[in-house]
């Protein structure tokens, strides 16, 4: 094997990997805790699109660790740090949870961001070429990204600042550990004093959450992964969002989901709502999905589970799915026109 290592490979971080090499697991370093806690279990949480390499990261680690070593997969899903799996993470000694930065923290567990090695640079170059105005135009910019690229952050800034921008960065609430973050459900790093904001990174979920959240911010996508650049359009799916809240209001029995994975539950909001209305129901469930829904025949359902569940899924759903605000709505305490992205605040 050529011994050339290119700027930004992330092989040299002790161990060699089996598997493609774009994500540093940072082997070397659970492999240390294993020893430093006399660990004799371990337990591996991935997020849903590295699942496929579980078992080769399992590999590696076999390899290093004690032959006595029980190192185990989670097979739950995982969306986020805030779906852990509790029942592995209660019977092993060292759980890992790879691809999310921590959102609280916990000598337990080990977390793993899995930074990428992708050079963001050349995005956002055409960002400012086609959708940012001239720093002698407009020179206040915010910068947000995901935990993915947070490793480059700070690069990010520089690069801005050097064009003659002025970069306004903060970190939101306690549910984000890093400055410029954003999350899925959480757009609180993005409450700077720009008028417009870039966005870097995968996919544009984010980048709609966030342009919901700030409707008077402009919202630029410069996404490294897809090598594309956007403007966050919320039109079509605030269709889609009132077009759901129009459907459940003839509704006359509620579904109110409370999700019990440990840190995506709103109990003080799913318990008010069947509080205050006769013909709501509380159900709990960690999973939810269509097929699950089912069979209870409900007209709506008012999700206090994670925000994704709503916005991402909602569509697939065979009744309307709302947050609970659009609940408000639907019932007549809130008017329409006030209609809002739903986001989590603080840790559980």
């Amino acid at each position: 094997m050529s011994q050339d290592r290119s700027e930004g490979d992330l092989r040299a971080t002790g161990l060699a990997l089996k598997h493609d090499r774009e994500w540093d697991y940072e082997l070397d370093r659970i492999v240390e805790e294993v020893a430093d806690r006399d660990a004799e279990t371990v337990g591996l949480q991935f997020p849903e699109g590295l699942k496929r390499r579980g078992p080769a990261v399992a590999d590696d680690l076999r390899d290093e660790l004690p032959d006595d070593t029980q190192v185990m997969i989670s097979g739950q899903p995982c969306y986020g740090a805030c779906d852990l799996d509790t029942y592995l993470m209660r019977r092993t000694d060292v759980f890992v949870h790879f691809g999310h930065s921590p959102m609280k923290e916990s000598d337990k567990i080990i977390y793993v961001p899995l930074f990428s090695n992708v050079d963001v640079f050349p995005i956002m170059e055409q960002a400012l070429e086609s959708e940012l105005p001239a720093p002698d135009e407009d020179p206040e910019v915010g910068l947000v990204t995901t935990a993915q690229h947070m490793n480059k952050f700070d690069e990010m800034r520089g690069w801005l600042e050097e064009r003659d921008y002025e970069v306004h960065t903060r970190k939101g609430d306690e549910r984000l550990t890093h400055e410029g973050q954003v999350l899925g459900c959480n757009y609180a790093s993005a409450e700077v004093d720009a008028d417009q904001i870039l966005y870097v990174g995968g996919g544009k979920f984010h980048p709609l959450g966030l342009a919901m959240e700030h409707p008077d911010k402009k919202v630029v996508i410069a996404d490294p992964v897809n090598n594309a650049v956007h403007v966050a359009d919320t039109e079509k799916f605030m269709k889609q969002r009132y077009a759901s809240v129009h459907k459940a209001m003839d509704a006359e029995r509620w579904g109110v989901i409370f999700c019990t994975k440990i840190g995506q539950g709103r109990w003080d909001q799913a318990t008010e709502i069947v509080e205050n209305n006769d013909d709501a129901y509380l159900i709990t469930m960690d999973e939810v999905t269509p097929d699950r829904l089912t069979n209870f025949g409900m007209d709506a359902y008012v999700n206090t589970g994670c925000p994704r569940i709503t916005t991402d899924d909602g569509p697939q759903f065979k009744k309307p799915m709302l947050t609970p605000q659009e609940y408000r709505i639907a019932i007549g305490e809130e008017d329409l026109e006030e209609l809002a992205f739903d986001t989590f605040h603080g840790t559980w």
